[in-house]
């Protein structure tokens, strides 16, 4: 049997398995079922099969299995019943065990996970969500983070796992904007190409590596209204320029995988998009890796986007548009041997998307090496070294947003502290969307590292929750203003919620107190499937903030939120602003290192925060001919992309572009000189944008093209260079190539997309310009 001899080439291997399976074999593989409900666990921590699946592997085996560990309220896992790293290593091999042995061609199973930001299994680390890491601009530390997910995944037997999101953030009143890396597609691109390298690694066939999957494939994050998985309104010029370019790169990074979006763009669905998925994707971007479906895509194109009539065509179109695995595997199971009966699809049709499978798990190394070591995922999964990481994440990923007076740093020896607020001390709210259940001590809140920075039995920490995150009570008003009147300076950790129904109950307003009860709050208000119409605080944590400055003391708002938050009255009366986003299990330490001064601020935001909704749309890269101010407001953000503080200052001198001029294809050094003219050594992010003054196409008025982390002692200088070459200079022409037309460039150099100095390019003609 060919397909057993590793020596053979991948190639060959395929075609000999292809040729001895039957047509269910090969539907099969096909397939992706929801792996927590193939077993149970038993009382020693074992699992045993469930007569369905036992079933299904006897019938044709068992393509692939989703979330064997996920678990979560969906999955109705928590900590008891689910498993822990080292039983969940276990358990992935005795079903795997049971595929191969009791399958007729001993084929081994792929098991996705998911990982947005962290493996999402019990005691597995939480690292901050995307939108915290795109706000470090510290590609390198994101690749160390990526690598950590991929080692705590692969040692409990999952190979492939459903992150990196690419999706552009347009209108970030959409739950899933916490999913995401920012409003740019370069910086996206950026992340995305570190995020192939750190999951994948330089081998997959090893125990620290995973199959990346780029998701959701394409302009999920452009929706109508920032309504999840609503209708696209979108030029295809538009589509490749911007939404497509951090999939572009990613692909050319050698990603594994591409997730097709729910959506639609311009009435086609993406899960039957022929050109995205085939003519663009592997065709054009010589893409060799498989497709997968989000859960219930294919559905959708028989009750939601209408275009099939029944399940036999629905699957027809997706499989031959391109697809080749279906999470769920409800519809392929169901219809996909009907289709190939009555002609919709063919035999060549299946082996394509069966061959594509097949050859990810020779990749993988699954047929040699089917099992994993539990006692290494014991080791690895949770450690403190990924812990550490979490918090250095985290750290780099919190922005200043507001300093007035030099509020921060707090003193740790002087006086007392109030924190007060419904995300001070609510372990779930402080972790986002696709988060796993969680021991208390795992988590660290922002109490919780207020008060270990101060002294664990120091009582100069004073705690009141005021109110929760939804809901007009106001009963904890009295005792949150009793600890303000009381401290010296007030932390008020406010902002949103990705937080589903764990089941931990609730809180008492009146002490912070935790209470056990059989009806809990559910303050979620992000997240996916989670949208809003505004975006403002929701309940009464306005009111608290305002009543709470009445008493005349410094107030320190933190934000621990999913989305920007658009509050005016904050923005003019807080005397310092942190944005943290959902920092993670160790976000409290984070927020802590900040607040006292033992880490310099770096973070710098990647979407742009509106003074108010109706501003919408907002991102930095719009054109001249965005229209007009409104009557009642203009169209400036409250807080720019790229912006953020920090506890000292630099100075930008001398940017200047080496050659002035250069040929189409010739390339040119943006150079420029930052000192660090404060008392205490940071982190500057130093960010590059293009202009061009005209263009055959519009062009937004400034793209970001580069960027770069430095650190600086007090007084140190340094020398920061940019390419600046065809990649950097180029657009997309009305007929979808990309093109870099001569003229006149300006390159601007800054610390965020409102702070720029200029310098002028000449771009001629001349050198080859196809």
């Amino acid at each position: 049997m060919i397909y057993k001899e590793a020596s053979r080439p991948i190639p060959e291997r395929v075609q000999d398995l292809l040729q001895r399976m039957t047509r269910k074999e090969k539907i099969g593989q096909l397939l992706q079922p929801m792996g927590w409900k193939v077993y149970r666990k038993e009382a020693d921590g074992t699992v045993a099969m469930e007569d369905d699946f036992k079933k299904a592997v006897a019938e044709g085996g068992v393509g692939s299995l989703y979330g064997v560990l996920r678990a979560d309220p969906w999955t109705e896992v928590t900590l008891e019943t689910g498993l822990s790293p080292k039983q969940g290593a276990a358990a992935t091999n005795a079903i795997q065990r049971y595929a191969i042995e009791n399958s007729r061609l001993g084929i081994p199973i792929l098991f996705g996970e998911e990982c947005s930001h962290g493996h999402m299994a019990i005691g597995a680390t939480v690292f901050p969500v995307p939108l915290t890491v795109g706000s470090t601009w510290n590609t390198g530390l994101y690749r160390q983070m990526c690598e950590a997910i991929a080692v705590e995944t692969r040692s409990q037997g999952g190979a492939a796992t459903y992150s990196p999101v690419l999706d552009v953030v347009r209108d970030p009143r959409w739950g899933r904007t916490e999913e995401c890396f920012a409003e740019d597609p370069y910086l996206i691109g950026e992340l995305a190409v570190e995020a192939v390298k750190g999951l994948q690694g330089e081998r997959l066939d090893s125990d620290r590596t995973i199959a990346a999957t780029l998701k959701h494939f394409a302009a999920y994050g452009s929706s109508e209204g920032g309504r999840n998985a609503a209708p696209v309104h979108m030029g295809m010029r538009e589509l490749h320029e911007i939404d497509l370019l951090p999939f572009k790169k990613a692909v050319e990074a050698g990603a594994c995988s591409v997730m097709t979006a729910y959506n639609e763009i311009d009435g086609v669905p993406c899960t039957s998009h022929t050109y995205l998925l085939n003519d663009l994707l592997r065709e054009e971007w010589g893409f060799e890796g498989f497709v997968i479906t989000d859960f219930g895509a294919i559905q959708m194109l028989v009750n939601g986007h209408n275009t099939a009539e029944n399940g036999e065509e629905a699957v027809a179109q997706s499989l031959k548009a391109g697809v080749d695995m279906e999470m769920s595997g409800y519809m392929f199971g169901r219809h996909m041997e009907r289709a190939l009966e009555q002609g919709w699809v063919t035999e060549a049709d299946l082996d394509a998307a069966a061959g594509r499978i097949l050859e990810m798990k020779f990749r993988l190394g699954l047929f040699e090496r089917p099992y994993v070591d539990p006692e290494f995922a014991d080791k690895v999964i949770g450690s403190e070294e990924h812990v550490e990481l979490a918090r250095k994440v985290a750290r780099e990923g919190i922005v200043l947003l507001k300093n007035e007076g030099k509020t921060l740093p707090l003193n740790k020896e002087t006086g007392k502290i109030a924190v007060i607020g419904p995300n001070a001390h609510h372990i779930y709210n402080q972790l986002g969307d696709y988060t796993s259940p969680q021991p208390r001590e795992q988590i660290v809140t922002v109490l919780d590292g207020i008060r270990r920075a101060m002294g664990e039995a120091d009582d100069r920490v004073l705690y009141a929750p005021g109110c929760r995150i939804k809901g007009d009570s106001e009963e904890g008003f009295e005792h949150a203003l009793a600890c303000a009147d009381e401290a010296d300076a007030v932390v008020l950790v406010i902002g949103g919620s990705s937080a589903r129904d764990f089941g931990e109950g609730t809180i008492d307003l009146r002490t912070g107190a935790s209470v056990v009860t059989n009806d809990p709050w559910n303050d979620m208000e992000c997240g996916e499937g989670i949208d809003r119409s505004t975006l403002s605080l929701m309940g009464v944590q306005l009111k608290l903030v305002q009543e709470i400055h009445k008493k005349g003391k410094p107030v320190i708002v933190v934000y621990i939120n999913g989305r920007p938050i658009a509050e005016p009255w904050i923005d003019e009366h807080a005397h310092a602003i942190l944005e943290a986003w959902y920092p993670g299990q160790e976000g409290g330490s984070a927020i802590a290192d900040i607040l006292f001064g033992d880490v310099n601020p770096s973070g710098r935001l990647t979407v742009s925060i509106p003074k108010e909704v109706g501003q919408l749309p907002v991102y930095y890269h719009s054109k001249k001919t965005r229209g007009k101010r409104y009557l009642e407001t203009d169209l400036e953000p409250q807080y720019p992309f790229g912006f953020g503080l920090s506890y000292t200052d630099f100075r930008y001198d001398n940017v200047r572009v080496v050659p002035e001029r250069i040929t189409v294809v010739g390339e040119a050094e943006v150079q420029v000189e930052i000192t660090n003219t404060g008392e205490r050594a940071g982190d500057e992010v130093v960010q590059l944008y293009v202009t061009d003054v005209s263009s055959s196409v519009t062009r937004p008025e400034i793209s970001l093209k580069g960027f770069r982390k430095i650190h600086l002692e007090p007084g140190q200088t340094q020398t920061v260079t940019f390419p600046v070459n065809r990649e950097h200079l180029q657009l997309i022409d009305a007929r979808l190539q990309p093109v870099v037309e001569p003229g006149e460039f300006r390159l601007l150099v800054g610390r965020n997309s409102r702070d720029l100095t200029a310098c002028v390019l000449q771009v001629e003609n001349g050198g080859n310009e196809s």
